[in-house]
């Protein structure tokens, strides 16, 4: 029924994944005074440059899986980029009550995002 359309949902899967990291990236630019202290206390070395690199990723990656270009290499990076970030800032075992929804729903949505890149490079598009 839907392989008609296979390239359109394609693209759109590739356009909501990677555009998600885009956004993410360009709005930690905007709040890179609250991220480098938050990161620094959690003992990452050299939070500013941690950061950068990050931002970088978030949004070369991402670019590169709405492009379809590199797809299963920019997936596999924004995997990485999961596993390194999401129990720095969805640390729910360390909060309690509304903090601790939160931030299992923050951690539980970046499960889902790394099986969409998985989906992608099993794809090999």
């Amino acid at each position: 029924m839907f392989e008609t359309f296979q390239n359109e949902i394609l693209f759109a899967a590739r356009l909501l994944l990677g555009g998600a990291f885009v956004f993410a990236g360009l709005r930690n630019i905007q709040n890179t005074n609250l991220l480098i202290p938050m990161m620094a206390a959690r003992g990452v070395p050299q939070a500013g440059l941690a950061l950068w690199l990050g931002i970088i990723l978030q949004v070369a990656a991402g670019l590169l899986v709405i492009g379809g270009l590199w797809t299963a290499l920019a997936a596999a990076g924004l995997i990485l980029f999961l596993v390194v970030a999401t129990p720095m800032f969805h640390n729910f075992w360390d909060h309690q009550g509304p903090d601790r929804a939160s931030r299992i729903n923050g951690f539980v949505g970046n499960v889902a995002l790394a099986g969409g890149f998985l989906a992608l490079i099993a794809q090999g598009v």
